[in-house]
């Protein structure tokens, strides 16, 4: 027999009360752990320590998920605490973040995702200054993009690792979705796609398929593509939902990557002088830049120590050394932290059969 309609109405008001509620007890606790959060703050600020630690941070979350009893799905639980975590240390002091510019690139969201909302944004035009504001202490950290899925490496974020003091403090990755935006929704009238040079290749598929003869024009970034084409009917722009909000458009294709599973690798960078290197925290990969003689065997003698000491290697991207002569640089993920006494061997076996070496930074990665 179905309930009456007074009958449901009276038991989602309870239910309503119940939560309203728990939300008072939910803000009371989480003002409690603010409070908590500030003293941390006066003692850390007592021993010169810094207020935000990736690798505590990662901790906190690993040590939730594990003991969630449900039915809120681990997966939530990461962005729920991140947020609860950046309003803390919004409460110590104010995160200035750098990254791709302007509002609405995948880059703010990437720094939003890994940070929390509470920060200080540092919208840049490029990756090189992203890389010299926060080398420059105007930014505390940086998010730069690494690699993506379909395309392979950022060269120019691996390149400005060469020659700035910056290292790796985090990582973060994203689901990129391209989406056509313009401000009438039609497919018709369009002269050019604007967006970034990587989400064009992203998208050559449908674009080839659906637009054949419209120009491609490369800009700075994906958000700065969809203010262009705010402000021009004859333009269209490649860029996400929240730019698509940001600059009143309209999604006239959603989600037209080729890749369905398309997704890019930001790094957190810092100044070391700044921010000491992460410590373990049981789930690290350790990032490096080297480079060997021009020799027959060299680059098997650099592989070497990493199999003697069991050490996995994640990742290993080659970029031209630019000297005239065939030489290259070689960039290297490793599983693990030079805390392991392993990693460590590794690692000084390593340097010593290198005629270049720089370690880019260690940091905990999400392994859920």
């Amino acid at each position: 027999m179905a309930e009456s309609p007074a009958s449901v109405a009276s038991d989602l008001l309870a239910f309503r009360n119940q939560i309203d509620a728990l939300d008072r007890d939910l803000l009371a606790l989480l003002n409690r752990r603010a409070a908590l959060a500030l003293q941390v703050g006066e003692l850390k600020k007592r021993e010169g320590s810094v207020a935000f630690r990736p690798e505590r941070e990662a901790q906190v979350i690993d040590g939730l998920k594990l003991h969630n009893p449900g039915p809120l799905k681990s997966e939530s639980v990461a962005p729920i605490w991140r947020e609860i975590m950046s309003a803390c240390r919004a409460l110590e002091t104010p995160t200035r973040v750098a990254y791709l510019g302007p509002a609405g690139t995948f880059s703010e969201l990437a720094a939003l995702g890994f940070f929390g909302s509470t920060i200080v944004k540092v919208p840049c035009a490029n990756a090189d200054e992203v890389f010299h504001v926060t080398s420059a202490g105007a930014a505390d950290f940086g998010v730069v993009p690494v690699e993506n899925s379909s395309e392979g490496v950022v060269t120019r974020s691996l390149d400005l690792f060469l020659t700035t003091p910056l290292f790796i403090i985090g990582e973060t990755s994203l689901y990129v979705r391209h989406n056509l935006l313009r401000r009438e929704n039609s497919l018709d009238g369009i002269r050019a796609v604007c967006a970034h040079p990587q989400a064009l290749a992203q998208c050559q598929g449908w674009l080839g398929n659906h637009l054949p003869n419209v120009e491609r024009r490369p800009v700075s970034s994906n958000a700065e593509g969809a203010r262009m084409a705010s402000v021009d009917p004859t333009l269209a722009a490649l860029a996400s939902t929240h730019a698509a909000t940001e600059f009143g458009l309209h999604i006239v294709a959603p989600a037209i990557q080729d890749d369905a599973h398309n997704r890019t690798r930001f790094a957190i960078v810092a100044h070391p002088s700044q921010h000491p290197q992460p410590k373990a925290s049981g789930h690290d990969c350790t990032s490096l830049v080297v480079s060997v003689a021009n020799r027959p065997g060299a680059v098997h003698d650099m592989l070497v120590p990493l199999k003697n000491h069991g050490v996995s290697m994640t990742r290993f991207e080659s970029r031209p050394a630019r000297s005239g002569q065939w030489e290259y640089y070689f960039y290297i993920d490793l599983q693990g932290h030079p805390d392991q006494p392993n990693v460590a061997a590794a690692l000084n076996e390593l340097r010593s059969v290198c005629a270049f070496f720089k370690l880019l930074g260690t940091y905990p990665i999400d392994v859920h």
